[in-house]
């Protein structure tokens, strides 16, 4: 099996495409990364509008229409999707073999 480059994904990235799931502008992808992440991660604006830009560059995110001209919304695309299946699965490849070492049961 050929190794994804853009693998492994920063947590940050890893959430921000979580987050686009479902389309969202910035403060709601902000939002949607401070919950799920359980408060671990808080985007900055700077910092969340500056990854966005990267994974739009990228082709993990595209622009989508909005209702609300100013607010930019985006969704995940195909890659993007792709690409967070491929880091799941190898987060939990790992997670298998550190439970299967016995370390993981204490």
């Amino acid at each position: 099996m050929n190794r994804n480059p853009r693998l492994p994904l920063t947590e940050t990235v890893y959430y921000v495409l979580l987050a686009l799931m479902q389309p969202a502008h910035g403060y709601l992808i902000m939002s949607r990364v401070e919950s799920m992440s359980a408060g671990q991660v808080r985007l900055a604006p700077g910092t969340l509008y500056g990854a966005l830009e990267n994974l739009v560059k990228q082709q993990l995110i595209t622009r989508v229409p909005s209702d609300d001209p100013r607010r930019k919304v985006y969704r995940i695309t195909d890659t993007g999707h792709h690409a967070l299946a491929q880091d799941t699965d190898r987060m939990r490849h790992m997670i298998d073999v550190f439970t299967r070492t016995g370390e993981g049961t204490g």
